[in-house]
């Protein structure tokens, strides 16, 4: 009877801890130790939440949504192309693409999830687990093929413009929700196949990927976490849920907002796996909330940083932080090794056999762009290109 009763109380003190620390575990739980971000580093994301509210938007010139700062700071005329629901016929979210010259840049922005539109949860729930595999890790079945999709119809207009502008832009990817999963695994394929958009180089390449759905295995996201970029608002669900929209969330709790604080890390440990119980769980996850807490969360940097400048010398020079940057990435894919993630060690490998000057195989064999279409795609009766439901991909 003792011993009945003291099991009894065991397990009770262990589910009222593990009750205690869920129901107070926060968002800024997960970044406590991450470093604080410069104004510099999180300088893009404000006027990219912007971008990509833009493809809401039918007329520019006329806009509907009043961004943070009152208005859009894009130039309607930059925007080369714009493609709706109707063109892309299912196969991805509407998107943009807009050269920035302001910031040299060319931009290819998609929207997040329509939830009138039953192809968007056709992309996001066309998975299974280790149904697809790609570049030594796993990524998700139906975000790959719209990504391959997009860059299959606009690599030229890509290309084209990226020529025109003497190959000195950057080009970057940027979506939101079911969109920055496109835009991360087009990224992926951009920086393994260069040749498909005229060679631009991995440096030249970036996604930032805002209220990101989980698209690809932890090897893969540590590897291309010099150039894919994610940004998550506090208690965002999404980022949180292992399988997207599996749960039906509540909002049981009352929170407070306080004043937004960015940092910043490549996390390899504990990426976001706890979903927060939180009411603002679903409104963090919205575009025009992002948009404007990250403009808010700018001024406050800037701000700081000039306070900096008046009083003291800075910490640590710009050139300093881009090394740090670098180790930063450099530990965060041997700790993958130590964790013993599928695949981590090879890209570990690869890494060092790069910084001892030597190119692995799979780096020196540029593959063309036709031959990666002809492994996700073949081509029915009709000439249309149809994904290769079964065939594992290979970088």
């Amino acid at each position: 009877m003792s011993v009945t009763c003291g099991l009894e109380c065991v397990l009770c003190v262990g589910f009222s801890r593990w009750a205690w620390k869920r129901c107070t575990h926060v968002g800024s739980d997960d970044s406590a130790t991450w470093t604080a971000a410069t104004s510099e580093e999180f300088e893009p994301i404000p006027r990219i939440c912007r971008v990509i509210l833009a493809v809401y938007e039918p007329d520019l010139r006329n806009p509907k949504i009043s961004p943070s700062i009152g208005n859009f700071d894009l130039n309607p005329d930059w925007v080369i192309k714009r493609v709706a629901h109707e063109k892309t016929q299912g196969r991805s979210p509407p998107y943009i693409i807009y050269v920035d010259h302001n910031h040299r840049e060319i931009v290819l922005a998609i929207r997040g999830l329509n939830l009138a539109k039953e192809s968007d949860y056709k992309i996001l729930l066309d998975n299974k687990l280790g149904q697809r595999k790609h570049g030594g890790g796993f990524v998700h079945h139906g975000l790959l093929k719209s990504a391959a999709w997009v860059l299959t119809e606009e690599s030229e207009t890509i290309r084209s413009v990226w020529e025109e502008n003497g190959k000195e832009y950057d080009l970057v990817f940027a979506g939101h929700s079911l969109g920055s999963g496109v835009a991360a695994l087009m990224a992926i394929l951009v920086v393994d196949n260069p040749a498909m958009i005229g060679g631009v180089p991995r440096s030249k390449i970036r996604c930032f990927a805002l209220a990101p759905a989980r698209c690809m295995s932890l090897n893969l996201a540590v590897k291309y976490a010099d150039v894919i970029f994610s940004v998550i608002l506090q208690d965002d669900f999404l980022p949180r849920t292992a399988t997207p929209l599996q749960d039906i969330f509540k909002s049981i709790f009352w929170c407070g907002r306080f004043p937004p604080e960015v940092r910043t890390a490549i996390p390899v440990d504990g990426r976001f796996e706890h979903i927060v119980l939180s009411s603002n769980a679903t409104s963090d996850h919205a575009i025009l909330w992002i948009e404007r807490e990250s403009e808010k969360a700018l001024q406050r940097l800037r701000e700081q940083s000039s306070e900096t400048v008046v009083t003291m010398a800075p910490k640590e020079k710009r050139m300093e932080r881009l090394n740090t940057l670098e180790k930063e990435h450099k530990d965060a894919l041997k700790r993958a090794v130590s964790l013993n993630i599928p695949h981590a060690a090879s890209t570990a490998e690869e890494e060092e056999e790069c910084d001892n000057g030597e190119v692995p195989e799979s780096k020196s064999k540029k593959k063309n762009w036709d031959q990666v279409v002809d492994t996700l795609f073949h081509k029915s009766n009709s000439g249309e290109f149809i994904f290769n439901e079964n065939v594992v991909s290979e970088r």
